[in-house]
Formats: C-alpha cells, sequence, structure tokens
C-alpha cells in the first residue's frame, strides 16, 4: 500500500475535483483566490475525494481562508483546545436558537479539518479517533452547560432531598463514544442519570429533581439532534437506557442500581463495558460508576457470556441476512463487529478477575489482553492492524458526505475515492487486501464464539439424481414407486414442476449450488411423511418464494436441523408454510429448535420486544413499523410450533397471542404519542401528572383472552375526562382533536400494509354509537352512552370487555364505569327476548353451510350459544352478586363466578365448559389445518346437545313464563 498523497487521481475524480475547484472561486473574493491558488494540488485532492468537505469549504470560502492562513490542517494536536474554543463562541449567546447555530458550525469546522488530514494521508486513524471523541463530548458537555444554567435561572437549581446539594445530569457516552473512537459521521448512544431526587431551589416555581432532569435531557437532544439550515450536531439515541424508549429519559442513581441488578441483561453488560460519564471527573461519577462495576465484570470467570454473545452476533447475521446487506465491513464476516465481539468477550469473561482488563478504548483494551496472555504475538498483531485498517476504511466512507455508512460503494466514483485514499492504485488491489483482513479476523473469530458449521451427513445417490437428472415426470414415476411412496406419480409431477421453475428463475451460481445440494437433502426428508405430495406443495411455495435469495437457500442446505423443522412446521399446518412463503425471514427461526418449541414467556413479551427494537433507529418509522412485523411473524411461529407439538394446550396458546397482542399494541401505542407530542406537544392534563390519559378497552376476542391465529383486534378508546385545552407544541391541537389523532396514528401504524404485511386489523365497531361515532370518547361520555343509549347488544359486549392500556387513574374509572352498566337491574324477560332475537338474527345472516354439517362458530349449540348464555347470566344476575359476575371478561371464569353465586351447578358449569373447549379446539384445529369451521354434522352431538339443553334451561325459560302486562 502506497502512501495515499503520492496515487494519481483518475481521470473521472479530477474532472469532479476541477468542476468543484471553479465554483469555489466563483465564490471567492480575490484575496481569496490568491491564497486557494497557493495551495490548489491539496485542495484538488481534497474535493476529489469528500463532496462534504467540498461542499463545506464551497459553502464558506472565509472558512477555507482561516484554516489555509492558521494552517490548522497542519496541527496533529488540536483537540485540547477544543472545550476553551467552545466556551468562547458561545459567550455571547443569548437564545436556543443561536446555541444550536455556533453548535453545529463549530463541528462542521473541526469535522472538515479532521477530514482533510485524513484523507490527504496526514493523520493515523487513532488521531481520528481522538479528535472525533473530544470533539463530540466537548458539545455535548458545552450544550449540557448553557442549557443547565438557563434553566437554572428559569426553573432554580435541583437539590438533592438527602444531600441537600445541587445536583448535576451525568451523561454516559456509550459505544464508541465512550471508548474513545467515535467514528466520522457516527449516532452517539447516550445515557442520562442523576444522583437523588429532590426539588429545585431559587426559581420562580418549584420542580422536582425527576422533571428538571427530564426537560433538560429533552432540550439537550433537541440542541444536538435536531435538522436545521446549519445541519445536524449528532444524531442521538437513547435506547441503550433502562428499559429502552419505554423507560423514563433520565433514572436516580437509585434506579439504575435496582434496574441493573434486577433487569439487566448479557447485551447491557457488553454495552456497558466502554460506558464512560463525560466530562471531568467528580465524587458522583466515581460513585456511579463504582456502583456499575460488580454488574459489568463478573468476579468470577464468566464463560456463560461466551453463549450469550454468540446469540447477539447470530441476531446481527440474521440482520443482515435480513436486510440484504452485502460488503458490509462492520457486520459482515471478518468485520469490526467482529473485533468488538474477540475482544468484550474477553473482558466480560476475565474482567472481574483481572482490573487490568477494564478497559474503554478497543486498541487499548487489545493490548491489555496481549499482555495478559489471552492473545498471541500474531492473533495481536491481526486483531490490531485489521481493526486499524477496517476503522480507516470506515472512516474514509463516511468522510465522502459525512453520512453513517459502513457499505462498500457500488458506483465506480466512491469506489475510486475508497481505493485512492487508502493508498491504492486500483479498486481490485484494495478489495484483494480487505478480505484478507476479513478472513484474518473472522478465522479468529470463529475460534473464540465457536462458530462451527453442521456437517452435511450423505444423501443417499438416488435423491441425488431424482434431482439432477432431469428427468420427467413419466421417468421420475417409477423411481418413486420402486421406493413405496405413496402417490408417486402425483409428486413426480409436481417435483418435475418445481424443478423447470426454479431453472427459470434468476437463482445464480452460488443459489444454484446451494440449491443443489438443498433438493436432494429435502426429498429424502419429504418422502417419509405420509403424505409427501401434499407436503411437497406446502414446500414449493416457500422455495419459490427464497429461490432468488442464495442466504436462505444456503441455510437451508447447511442447516439439516433447520430442513428439518421446516418440513415437519409445514407437514402438521398449512398456516406456517403460508406465513414463510409470505415472510422468509422466519427461516432465521428454525436454527434453534430448543427456542422454536419454547415460545416467549407471557410476562416476557414486552421486554423481548424492547430488545428487539434496540436495533431500529427509534426516527426511522418505517423501520420501526417493519420491525413491530417482523417480531410479531417470529413469535406467531413459535407459538405456532409449540401448539403443534402439543406443547401449548389451546387456552394457553389464546394466551400466549392475547398477551403477544398487548406488547405490539403497546408499542403501537408509544410510537403514536411520541410522532404526535413530537409535532404537537402534549395535553394540559400529561404535564401536571405525566400520564398520557388515554386508555384502550379490548372487546371480543381481545376482551376475552381468547384470541386466535388471525383474528382481528376489537378495540375502544378512551382519553380521560377533565383534560381541556390544547397540546403545548408548535402546532397545537385541542385534547379532543389530540386524541382522535392518536387513534387514527395508532390504527395506521397497526393497519398499514408493509412488505411483513400488517400488524393487526383494528375493528372500531363497537364503540359508542359505532361507525358513526366518534374514534375517541372521555370517560364520561363512554359512561353517559352505556348508562342511557346503548343496546342490549352492547352491553353483552361489554361483558367480554377488560383495559389492556392506560394509567392506573383511567382504567379504575373504567372498572367501575363496567361494572356499574353490567350490574343494572334488569327485566329478565326483556332481556332474554333481545338475547334470544340477536341470537336468531346472526344465525340468519351468518350460519354457513349445509344440514348436514355443523358451523362451529354459528350453529346450534356453537360457541356464540355459549358466549350468549354467559353474556346472559352476567347481565341477569349481576345486580345481584357484582363483585363475583363484573369481574372478569372470559367466559370459563364467568361459569366459574355462577357456580360461586349458586346460579348454576358445578356440573352445568364443568358442562358448559368441556362443550366451549371441545368446539374451540375443534375450530383451532381447522385454522391450522387450512380449512373452515364447517364440519360433518355428526362431530360434537353430544356437547352441543348439552349447549341447547342449558340454553333452554338458563334463558328459554325466561322467554316461557308469561308475557308482563301492558301495565
Amino acid at each position: 500500500m502506497t502512501p495515499s498523497s503520492v496515487i494519481p487521481l483518475p481521470a473521472l475524480l479530477s474532472e469532479l475535483a476541477e468542476k468543484q475547484w471553479q465554483r469555489l472561486l466563483e465564490r471567492a473574493d480575490a484575496g481569496q483566490t490568491a491564497l486557494f491558488l497557493a495551495h490548489q494540488p491539496d485542495l484538488l485532492r481534497l474535493f476529489a475525494l469528500s463532496d462534504f468537505v467540498a461542499e463545506s469549504l464551497i459553502h464558506s470560502p472565509a472558512l477555507l481562508a482561516e484554516i489555509l492562513t492558521e494552517q490548522s490542517y497542519l496541527q496533529a494536536e488540536r483537540s485540547a483546545a477544543y472545550p476553551a474554543l467552545l466556551q468562547s463562541a458561545l459567550e455571547p449567546v443569548d437564545s436556543e436558537d443561536a446555541l444550536k447555530r455556533v453548535l453545529r458550525q463549530f463541528r462542521r469546522r473541526h469535522m472538515v479539518l479532521i477530514a482533510w488530514r485524513e484523507l490527504l494521508g496526514l493523520s493515523p486513524v487513532e488521531e481520528s479517533f481522538r479528535h472525533l471523541s473530544v470533539l463530540a463530548e466537548s458539545l455535548i458537555m458545552a450544550a449540557y452547560h448553557w442549557l443547565y444554567a438557563r434553566m437554572c435561572r428559569d426553573v432554580g437549581t435541583p437539590i438533592g432531598r438527602e444531600s441537600g446539594q445541587p445536583q448535576q445530569m451525568l451523561i454516559f457516552g456509550m459505544g464508541k463514544l465512550g471508548g474513545g473512537e467515535l467514528n466520522f459521521s457516527s449516532d452517539i448512544d447516550l445515557i442520562f442519570a442523576y444522583p437523588e431526587r429532590g426539588y429545585t431551589q431559587g426559581g420562580r416555581r418549584e420542580l422536582d429533581n425527576q422533571s428538571f432532569f427530564t426537560r433538560l435531557g429533552q432540550q439537550l437532544i433537541n440542541a444536538l439532534h435536531q435538522q436545521t439550515v446549519d445541519g445536524q450536531v449528532y444524531r442521538v439515541d437513547m435506547r441503550l437506557r433502562p428499559f429502552g424508549d419505554s423507560g423514563p429519559l433520565v433514572a436516580s442513581f437509585a434506579a439504575l442500581e435496582d434496574y441493573y441488578q434486577q433487569h439487566g441483561r448479557t447485551w447491557e453488560r457488553y454495552a456497558m463495558v466502554k460506558a464512560r460519564i463525560m466530562g471531568p471527573e467528580t465524587e458522583d461519577s466515581r460513585y456511579l460508576m463504582q456502583m456499575l462495576r460488580p454488574f459489568i465484570y463478573r468476579r468470577y470467570v464468566d464463560f456463560g457470556a461466551i453463549d450469550a454473545l454468540r446469540k447477539l452476533k447470530g441476531m446481527i447475521v440474521a440482520e443482515i441476512r435480513r436486510k440484504g446487506l452485502k460488503n458490509d465491513i462492520k457486520l459482515g464476516a471478518g468485520g469490526i463487529r467482529d473485533v468488538e465481539f474477540i475482544v468484550q468477550v474477553h473482558q466480560l469473561i476475565r474482567g472481574g478477575r483481572e482490573p487490568g482488563l477494564q478497559v474503554r478504548h478497543m486498541p487499548a483494551a487489545l493490548l491489555a489482553l496481549h499482555q495478559h496472555a489471552v492473545f498471541t504475538d500474531e492473533e495481536y498483531r491481526t486483531l490490531f492492524t485489521g481493526y486499524h485498517y477496517l476503522r480507516r476504511v470506515e472512516n474514509i466512507l463516511q468522510e465522502i458526505g459525512d453520512q453513517q455508512t459502513q457499505v462498500l460503494p457500488e458506483n465506480e466514483r466512491d469506489r475510486w475515492r475508497v481505493a485512492v485514499a487508502m493508498g491504492y492504485s486500483a479498486w481490485d488491489e484494495f478489495i484483494r487486501e480487505l478480505h484478507q483482513v476479513h478472513a484474518g479476523i473472522n478465522k479468529l473469530f470463529r475460534e473464540v464464539i465457536g462458530e462451527q458449521e453442521e456437517l452435511e451427513s450423505d444423501v443417499p445417490v438416488l435423491w441425488q439424481d431424482l434431482w439432477h437428472g432431469h428427468l420427467p415426470a413419466e421417468d421420475l414415476t417409477p423411481l418413486l414407486q420402486q421406493q413405496q411412496i405413496p402417490e408417486a406419480e402425483k409428486l413426480a409431477v409436481v417435483l418435475a414442476e418445481l424443478r423447470d421453475e426454479c431453472s427459470h428463475r434468476p437463482v445464480g451460481p452460488q443459489g444454484r449450488e446451494a440449491l443443489g445440494r438443498l433438493m436432494p437433502r429435502l426429498l429424502c426428508e419429504l418422502v417419509q411423511d405420509p403424505a409427501p405430495t401434499e407436503l411437497m406443495n406446502r414446500i414449493r411455495k416457500v422455495l419459490l418464494q427464497i429461490a432468488t435469495r442464495s442466504a436462505y437457500l444456503q441455510l437451508l442446505a447447511e442447516n439439516p436441523g433447520a430442513l428439518k423443522q421446516l418440513l415437519k412446521l409445514c407437514a402438521a399446518t398449512p398456516l406456517v408454510a403460508e406465513q414463510l412463503a409470505r415472510y422468509p425471514v422466519l427461516l432465521d427461526e428454525l436454527l434453534d429448535p430448543a427456542q422454536l418449541y419454547n415460545p416467549t414467556p407471557l410476562e416476557h413479551y414486552r421486554d423481548e420486544l424492547r430488545q428487539y427494537l434496540l436495533r431500529v433507529p427509534e426516527e426511522d418509522v418505517e423501520q420501526q413499523m417493519e420491525a413491530l412485523r417482523q417480531f410479531k411473524q417470529i413469535q406467531l411461529l413459535k407459538i405456532v410450533a409449540a401448539d403443534i407439538v402439543g406443547a401449548l394446550p389451546l387456552m394457553k396458546v389464546s394466551d400466549h397471542l392475547t398477551w403477544l397482542a398487548e406488547a405490539l399494541l403497546s408499542e403501537v401505542i408509544n410510537q403514536a404519542w411520541n410522532q404526535l407530542t413530537e409535532r404537537h406537544g402534549v395535553p394540559p392534563l400529561t404535564l401536571k401528572n405525566g400520564e398520557k390519559n388515554f386508555a384502550v378497552i379490548a372487546y371480543g376476542k381481545l376482551g376475552g383472552i381468547e384470541l386466535g391465529y388471525g383474528s382481528d383486534l376489537d378495540v375502544v378508546f378512551i382519553h380521560a375526562p377533565q383534560d381541556e385545552g390544547y397540546t403545548n407544541g408548535d402546532k397545537p391541537l385541542s385534547v379532543r382533536q389530540f386524541y382522535v389523532r392518536l387513534a387514527q396514528k395508532i390504527i395506521h401504524l397497526c393497519e398499514t400494509r408493509t412488505t411483513s404485511g400488517i400488524l393487526y386489523e383494528i375493528d372500531m365497531e363497537l364503540r359508542p354509537s359505532g361507525a358513526s361515532g366518534l374514534l375517541v370518547s372521555s370517560l364520561n361520555a363512554f359512561e353517559h352512552y352505556q348508562l342511557h343509549d346503548a343496546w342490549v347488544w352492547e352491553h353483552q359486549a361489554l361483558v367480554r370487555s377488560r383495559a389492556v392500556y392506560g394509567d392506573a387513574e383511567l382504567l379504575a374509572g373504567f372498572a367501575r364505569v363496567r361494572a356499574e352498566v353490567l350490574s343494572q337491574p334488569r327485566d329478565s324477560y326483556s332481556l332474554a327476548k333481545s338475547v334470544a332475537d340477536m341470537r336468531d338474527k346472526m344465525r340468519k345472516h351468518l350460519l354457513r353451510g349445509t344440514a348436514e354439517q355443523f358451523d362451529l362458530k354459528q350453529g346450534t349449540g356453537g360457541m356464540i350459544d355459549i358466549e350468549f348464555i354467559a353474556q346472559f347470566m352476567v347481565l341477569a344476575y349481576a345486580a345481584q352478586y357484582p363483585a363475583l359476575l363484573t369481574h372478569w371478561s372470559d367466559n370459563v371464569r364467568i361459569f366459574e363466578s355462577c357456580v360461586e353465586a349458586g346460579l348454576i351447578t358445578d356440573a352445568e358449569s364443568i358442562t358448559l365448559k368441556k362443550a366451549y373447549l371441545a368446539i374451540r379446539d375443534r375450530a383451532h384445529r381447522c385454522t391450522l389445518s387450512g380449512v373452515t369451521r364447517i364440519i360433518d354434522g355428526q362431530e360434537l352431538q353430544a356437547e352441543r346437545a348439552a349447549v341447547v339443553a342449558l340454553w333452554q334451561k338458563l334463558i328459554g325459560c325466561h322467554l316461557s313464563a308469561a308475557e308482563p302486562s301492558a301495565d
């Protein structure tokens, strides 16, 4: 590799540089032009290599003249002066707009200098690490101190309740910022903390410390993150904080300690290895780091970290496959992330016993591990030189346009830029050395993390010939018949058609090679199924979807275990085949059967979802929506798998589907709220109590904790009754309009179709006044409607309702209204007639099938009859037994409550529950088999007869009594 300044520019870059040069001269005055001409060769080279530098200097010839006059570009050490220079620049600043302008202009000036020196080969990458990291810390801390001082003037200084001392916010720099090796165009990951609770003193009004620092944190993020005419300082990512997006923006020391003791995960230990509290060290910062150290570094040799980090790496590999990333020098095999894994896994394993390994800076950590004999001389050289090489490539990629990217360019111009800046006279030379670097790192990574590909066992020659022999269906048939395979002729036709379809698809050489290894093994496994043709038809859908995506073909070809899981699941239900064909990303989940057949524990869905979303930029709404849908499909696959093997009974399947839906709905609401409040601010009541004052009431299957595969979500939205006025944002809305917009955004986030489908269909028909009613009602309006305007069938629906989202006060209000409405005294004849009339109407319009068939849902003695019995019992008797009959929303526990109240016998309750579960289970199996819920009329006759008898006894008896007189 030649020094980059010696490599001549190719014609393509020379032409570009000349155009940029002419633009600069057009904007320069006579004195500047003379100065620029004296430095023309270097400037032309810079303009050729970086659009960011060119645009910055062309936009401001005065900045270029200043740099050249002061010869700043020749100074190897500038970072020590950053804080003083910033403080001087901020002295006259008296507004937030001016603060943002100064920060952005300061960043641009010094980023230009960093790129200048690195692109012209004047600085090693370590110098760039140092300057980029110190620059970021200086900008963050300068903005913090300015905003803190202003807030103290406005609302007083925060004082600790216990210590009585002024409180400062401590800012963790995470990742490469914490390690002092920031990328050129990097996000900054931050965590905010403060020592103790208390209140402000000395201001115009008192504010508690939590609110003070939350507001300060929001202002700091805005000062750095917001795009203005001067650009952006940094993209700020706060998702590494406790509980991620759903956690408080700022946490007290006590809250941090509790979180990491009770909830801290291995990936958070991994992240904390590089955590550094920015600014000068203080007593508070020493205390906080000392408190966190036992969480990060175990006292024992922690080999369990290897497995946890292997899984984390697996998630990243799956993400690369999902996004179709190629040539990613960070996340790809042998990339920057692999070096980080190698180093940090050793730090986590041994750091508790070897304090010398508790190092944040990656090159320093490599050296420490070498000195502790963890790495040999050769391994150390491979990792150290490889890491520096890749980080230099990464910086150069980002210096081209000040964009965060780690992907090698596809276009010729940017390829030349990278090659020249790295000191190569051709792109191919650079790629050869880059591949050698990747290979050396990847070899060490596989040794440390223990990645081993499964060895493919021999496949009988017959199955090789069946796929590779290109035989027509009539010649395939006798070969299959010799193996005594059922429906050999039909299978031969399907196999020949599949082979022909694959041959006409743009599979590519890698994909064709993988398909050639996959199909013989697949056929060998598939013919062992009792219905191989049906299974082949299901698998065919999946194969045709992934035929042009070699990564998935290789996944199945190289993982016999994953292939077996695929066949097993598709044989059990077409639902899995349809899901995998529609969303091939789910194939990643087949790699680990232990995880596949063990769905997420009910109480962990929300936490798992938070962890899953941490990989997605919170400002990227489309990626967030896509991630929600992918998470749902992954979890659904696990639930279906556990269902198929009998690991989950029917009611547990519904529990999982319900809890999953609630977790996703909760996240959608949080995202909708954040998107809306960013533009319009928050309602007045939210400013007072810190709550959203918004609730979601689930009806139907979600309300009754009986969700099935593909169920809609029947919901009603409610907001607090006492909230009035307008939101406090730049574009204020009335409170009513705000909550209507919130509801619309929730529905949009759920129902919009992305590449991974929709999240859920949202059904709002059960809201007050139905389709003609408002999307959101206040609690008072909901109560008035239910007490004075609702029909009996709406009260029946209310029986199956329950709150699934909202703050405690609003949920308590809904519970009160629901209990009051359900426990109203009702005339038994009128109620029975209304219920029976509604049942007849539904049967007339919705019943399907012939007289010899049974509609599991609408048929006489079916699901709806049982649900109506439960609803009638609540509405008829809740006035006498409100505590028993208004508590539950699911049918099974309603019947148990009826037994406690003495309304039905234990035997009758068992009969209803057994019938209900038997009918639901049969309907569930129909769904899994991909058929309608219409079955043979001879099935479930005893259960149906029992339901009809109990309908007559519990509801029909009130109709047979004498009708009330006209008086």
